[in-house]
């Protein structure tokens, strides 16, 4: 039996007397953690609060109660916005209501914005679009506000509309609530918020000590599809109860008793990419700055005559290249006057510029002769010189042991483009060609399959690149299929010339697989200017020639490109051959980074996509100094969102996670990943890989900035 509730004097009257109770003996208020709620959003059991996560904070959630399961992912994207994805499920769809699929799948996508943070008076107050893209079947608008009373209570109160509208409404203050023209699916439903019935909801999070809470709430949401029509449970009762426990400060674990019939679970894992869970890098220690003689003391140690010694590039090289074995930094060519030496490197292995730069540094004060003042330090990447850092000697001998060291050679070092080669510029000979391999297990992921949202294959994949000189590598990889299920995926229909949909057969029929091979050019074209050239089989459904062009300042903020490509569409079984499909595509791309204390990457390119279709693709990443990068795209070109197919447009969620960051030591690996709610045709780009902004980003001035702070490491 379903029992109603008008609204609920009884519950006003029951909340404040526990308030009242609960408040009467505690201290003044102070914040509390806030928690998560089974929708993956910040929250208390199923409704939100006003409240919002620390700054950068990255939550996975995965709950279930009854039928209902939820799987989400949100990122505290600045201090008062926050987006969710969802992946929820409804088991029993089909059990009173005729479906095609037993279990409901539906993706979710939500934005909240905290409009006040909580002060003495004044509450945190929250607004919110749940599910706002797509269906509507689960979507919500809702204002929260929430007040901490004492060191252990919070209380929220807040008004909801759509699925937070369905329970004990107060009419409809903003008109009426038209129907969802659902149509393809991943349209925004602008037509939608904040119409209809609104309904007030509450809840209490009491905190028994730092491991156990216990929450309760009045929900508003009355389950309308999933208890009414489609009857996959009972909603006997507006009231959910539940404890949760901290297990460590990265995770809760929670049970609820939720609508007067269901059992309730949920695990909740916070992640803060800002903080490295091992504390910092585990490394060896710098070489210490090595202090020249006075040159009254040692005349002939100032001399600058060495510059005249037969074969003395190769030997400074060698010297430096012992001392820097260790860091994982290798010295390719040196260049030099009797006052000024540069040196180009190759950092293997600091995820920190500056770092390599500073231990550069510090190892040229032990081997260059004391009549060298200036130090010229070049990094080198995929054989370009990408930036120059000029440093003084004396300023280094003095300032080492300083107060506010790295702040007070950071004044006085200059960083900028790499500029024209040194004089006497010699190269290392025997760092060319160099040969690198690797085998490593591989994970392939296909995910929000209807019939089964996780679809993966495991194998091995064997690596290989041959550098025949500095910017010119051959590269390539294979890999076999240990095991999965990725075959066994649905294909789905498409209107556009398949070049993503095709997935599946190069799942089935690409085993062994040639993954890619390529030859690949980079060149430094002007200041400030990069050029690549990439020929061959470039990725697992496409092989051809990838051209492109960077113009990136290192001293500013924006960075231009163009890319142009020829592509022909790979056999299935991934071997060498091709088929009949071609295409010319290629974008006109601008990024700009906004820096400062939360570091933003803004990216547009335009231009023409592998089905032939014309657009642009819009993204914003967070970016964190230690190389953390949470963002998301979305892609619209003139195919229709008929024509698309589901989903409407191309859209999804980037991760990119420094292996180091969990590790705790020492390794430029990241690993990467694409969240896509659908892999369609449309708005397809070519995969590449070394594309350059990417590639130079790190070594202009912010990127230095950055990490300046570990020079001296």
């Amino acid at each position: 039996m379903t029992v109603h509730f008008p609204l609920p004097r009884r519950v006003v009257l029951g909340l404040t007397t526990v308030l009242a109770a609960l408040t009467a003996s505690v201290a003044p208020a102070e914040d509390i953690q806030p928690t998560l709620n089974l929708y993956g959003s910040t929250g208390t059991i199923d409704l939100p609060s006003g409240e919002s996560q620390p700054d950068g904070m990255l939550t996975a959630s995965s709950a279930r109660f009854g039928p209902v399961s939820r799987n989400t992912l949100t990122f505290q994207l600045t201090p008062r916005l926050s987006a969710s994805f969802r992946y929820q499920g409804v088991r029993d769809w089909n059990a009173v209501v005729g479906s095609a699929f037993d279990t409901y799948f539906d993706r979710n996508f939500d934005l909240r914005y905290q409009v006040t943070r909580e002060g003495r008076v004044m509450p945190a107050v929250s607004v919110g679009l749940q599910d706002f893209i797509g269906t509507g079947l689960f979507s919500a608008e809702y204002v929260a506000a929430t007040k901490t009373l004492g060191p252990h209570l919070k209380v929220t109160a807040g008004l909801g509309w759509g699925r937070l509208g369905t329970y004990g409404g107060i009419g409809s203050p903003f008109g009426d609530r038209p129907p969802v023209d659902v149509g393809e699916g991943g349209q925004v439903n602008t037509n939608q918020f904040f119409r209809g019935p609104a309904a007030p909801f509450a809840s209490l999070e009491y905190r028994i000590d730092d491991r156990w809470t216990v929450k309760a709430e009045y929900s508003s949401d009355d389950y309308t599809i999933e208890s009414g029509r489609r009857r996959t449970f009972d909603r006997a009762s507006p009231f959910n109860v539940g404890l949760e426990y901290a297990v460590h400060e990265t995770m809760r674990v929670g049970a609820y008793y939720m609508y007067g019939s269901e059992l309730g679970l949920a695990a909740q894992f916070f992640i803060n990419p800002g903080q490295r869970p091992t504390g910092g890098i585990r490394g060896g220690a710098p070489d210490p700055v090595e202090v020249r003689p006075a040159r009254e003391a040692d005349p002939e140690a100032w001399s600058p005559d060495w510059v005249t010694q037969e074969g003395i590039a190769p030997i400074l090289i060698g010297n430096i290249n012992r001392r820097l074995e260790k860091d994982g930094i290798v010295v390719e060519a040196i260049g030099y006057t009797g006052t000024t030496a540069q040196v180009r490197i190759r950092n293997d292995r600091n995820d920190s510029e500056a770092q390599a730069v500073g231990r550069v540094a510090r190892v040229m004060t032990a081997i260059m002769p004391a009549s060298v003042e200036v130090f010229e330090i070049v990094p080198v990447v995929r054989g370009m010189p990408v930036a120059k850092v000029t440093l003084r000697r004396s300023d280094l001998e003095r300032l080492e042991f300083a107060p506010g060291a790295a702040e007070a050679i950071r004044d006085r070092a200059a960083i900028g483009d790499a500029g024209a080669p040194a004089a006497n510029l010699a190269f290392d000979p025997a760092r060319y060609p160099r040969f690198q391999w690797n085998l490593a297990p591989f994970l392939r992921t296909r995910l929000f399959d209807p019939e089964n949202p996780i679809r993966a294959d495991l194998g091995l994949r064997l690596g290989a690149s041959y550098d025949l000189a500095p910017g010119l590598v051959v590269a390539g990889s294979v890999s076999k299929r240990l095991t999965g299920n990725l075959r066994n995926s649905r294909q789905g229909e498409s209107a556009l010339p398949r070049v993503r949909t095709d997935g599946v057969r190069y799942d089935r029929e690409g085993d062994p697989a040639l993954d890619t091979l390529t030859l690949a050019y980079y060149r430094r074209l002007a200041p400030e200017v990069y050029g690549r050239v990439t020929a061959g089989y470039l990725e697992r459904m496409f092989g051809g020639v990838s051209t492109e062009v960077l113009w990136a300042p290192s001293s500013g903020p924006l960075a231009l490109g163009v890319e142009v490509n020829y592509a022909r569409k790979r056999d299935f079984d991934l071997g060498l051959g091709f088929q009949d499909y071609d295409v010319v595509t290629g974008s006109a791309s601008a990024y700009y980074s906004f820096g400062g204390e939360r570091s933003f990457l803004a990216q547009v390119d335009v231009g023409r996509y592998l089905a032939g279709d014309y657009g642009a693709t819009i993204s914003l990443d967070r970016q964190f100094e230690n190389g953390w990068s949470v963002g998301a795209f979305a892609t619209f070109t003139d195919v229709s969102f008929e024509d698309f197919g589901e989903g409407s447009f191309d859209k999804g969620i980037k991760l990119q996670i420094p292996v180091n960051w969990f590790l705790g030591t020492p390794t430029r690996q990241v690993s990467s990943a694409v969240i896509r709610p659908l892999t369609r045709d449309g708005g397809a780009r070519l995969n590449v890989d070394g594309r350059l902004y990417g590639t130079v980003r790190d070594y202009g001035q912010q990127g230095f900035d950055e990490q300046w702070g570990r020079f001296w490491r």
